[in-house]
């Protein structure tokens, strides 16, 4: 006979922390699966990546003490700053409600919980300028429907797992995205494994963390068109509030920005930060207005296009590509036109990042094992990711993994330059490397806060035109700027000149015009680099 489970009258502080614990486990070991049904709003393939992160910050609750209010309270703020994509950032506002359901609660019975899940779901659905029936709101929104009259708090989650279970398989028929991919809503099916885990640790039976599930469930990408998806960049981030606005409700104005600056959106703020998740064609655009109320805390700008491109070719070839050529290439790039120019010399793995946006080494190393080679030259192109990069040869056992420390773009398209198929490993090495050296990089782009450099005062807003990383000039105007660089540029013979996602291309003529005229001598190349944050990017050789 098993020995009966004790339902706890209330939940208190410690409790509400195991829950949790066990609900980020439960996601966690299941987020490939959730991967696997992503389809909406886009087919990016990350929503259960995206959830498990914003949650693993759920480990330092471990031995809570405190309330239950202060445990919800930290909770939410974990989330908040942890998370990551649309469905990461519904999940931490509905966390941040549950923890506002919760003020002035000692303990949590079955009107408490239910009060708290009625806030939470609000909170998630003030986010979204949208709302979408079939979605993880609609999952959300079920359990805080839940009638909880004469139940304890066991009865009340297994009722409440078994509503959002059944809401789940019906998903389908509320969004035709679903039913033509043959799948149930990712976002909800992440939740259903919250409260799968919330349930089992009130069980006295707590998830534990383990690999992620393997699953064979998987959507058929195939059934969307990659140039369908009209506001390609995903972009995210955190702002940390300068003084001005330090009050909740006091960036209205940025949000109706955001609403405005393309679909998919979810804001959150409180009185220290604002998150935000955007669909948009001018991530640029976005994060400069956000610098308008803060610092960038964090920043994440990806393009969706080529991450549903990556899952269609994905799914014809193994993750991990035998080393059968004798040479490949990966590297670190930040914009679309950047991407081609690596292209262009047969570089065929990438990993997008950069400033503000340094990829994981996990990323680099999964990168360069899809690189069917033997050598594998890796190129961080950031003085940021240069450290990341070379663990990666420590990490890889099946191919030689050579990294070239190039901090900018230029300098990894110079080294490209000196390799020879003909050489060995060594003398490519050699020579690529000791071609960084021969890069002049010029930067133009704009101080995001007020600061001294070098002896100036710089306010917020201004142009900085940076030498080899450096802040060399201040000007008021991006032309005035270029035309301070010139002084830079006197012996150069050949010019890359790479223009990023907030400049049009009439002032990206403007400025070829000035550089032409002013350096009749050189050779002059102008292209669309796509890239966020920097305005223009040089290579002077």
């Amino acid at each position: 006979m098993s020995e009966a489970i004790h339902a706890p009258v209330a939940i208190g502080g410690a409790e509400y922390a195991g829950m949790i614990q066990s609900a980020a486990n439960a996601l966690h070991n299941q987020k490939e699966l959730i991967n696997q049904l992503n389809v909406y709003p886009v087919p990016d393939g990350d929503t259960g990546s995206n959830m498990s992160m914003t949650m693993r910050p759920a480990s330092d609750l471990a031995n809570w003490q405190g309330s239950l209010y202060d445990c919800a309270e930290k909770a939410a703020s974990l989330f908040l700053r942890a998370a990551r994509g649309n469905s990461g950032v519904i999940l931490s506002l509905f966390f941040r409600g549950f923890a506002k359901g919760f003020r002035g609660v000692e303990a949590a019975g079955v009107p408490e919980v239910l009060a708290a899940f009625s806030v939470g779901v609000k909170e998630a659905y003030k986010a979204v300028q949208y709302p979408r029936e079939g979605t993880i709101l609609t999952v959300m929104r079920s359990c805080a429907e839940v009638d909880g009259t004469g139940l304890d708090l066991l009865t009340l989650f297994d009722r409440m797992y078994e509503t959002a279970a059944d809401t789940l398989e019906k998903t389908p028929d509320m969004l035709p995205v679903l039913k033509q991919a043959g799948v149930v809503d990712s976002g909800g099916k992440g939740f259903l494994e919250i409260l799968s885990g919330m349930r089992l640790a009130l069980r006295g039976q707590p998830v534990e963390d383990t690999a992620p599930t393997e699953t064979n469930a998987k959507a058929d990408f195939s059934a969307f068109d990659t140039e369908s998806i009209l506001n390609p960049y995903c972009t995210e981030c955190i702002v940390t509030k300068s003084d001005a606005y330090r009050a909740e409700g006091s960036a209205e104005k940025f949000r109706r920005f955001v609403l405005a600056a393309g679909d998919s959106v979810v804001f959150a703020e409180d009185t220290e930060i604002i998150k935000i998740h955007v669909h948009t064609q001018d991530p640029g655009r976005v994060l400069s207005e956000a610098l308008k109320y803060g610092s960038l805390y964090t920043v994440k700008v990806e393009n969706m296009r080529n991450q549903h491109t990556e899952l269609l070719e994905e799914a014809k070839e193994e993750a991990v590509a035998a080393p059968e050529e004798p040479y490949g290439f990966v590297a670190v790039i930040m914009g679309d036109g950047m991407r081609t120019a690596f292209e262009d010399f047969g570089v065929t793995g990438f990993v997008s990042g950069g400033q503000t946006m340094n990829p994981s080494t996990e990323q680099l190393v999964d990168a360069v094992l899809r690189t069917p080679a033997k050598t594998v030259y890796l190129f961080p192109n950031n003085a940021n990711i240069c450290l990341v990069a070379e663990q990666v040869s420590k990490l890889v056992k099946d191919r030689d993994v050579v990294v070239i420390p190039s901090i900018s773009v230029p300098q990894g398209l110079s080294a490209l330059l000196q390799f020879d198929p003909e050489q060995p490993p060594e003398v490519n090495t050699q020579n690529m490397t000791e071609a960084l050296a021969s890069v002049k990089t010029l930067d133009v782009t704009f101080a995001a806060h007020s600061s001294t450099v070098n002896g100036e005062q710089v306010e917020e807003g201004q142009i900085l035109g940076l030498v080899n990383h450096k802040v060399r000039y201040v000007a008021d105007s991006r032309p005035e700027c270029m035309q301070k660089l010139l002084a830079e540029l006197e012996d150069a013979s050949f010019l890359t000149v790479f223009y990023g996602s907030d400049v049009t291309e009439e002032e990206a003529n403007e400025a070829l015009s000035l550089l032409q005229s002013s350096l009749p001598d050189a050779e002059i190349a102008m292209l669309s680099g796509g890239q966020p944050l920097y305005y223009y990017v040089i290579s002077a050789e």
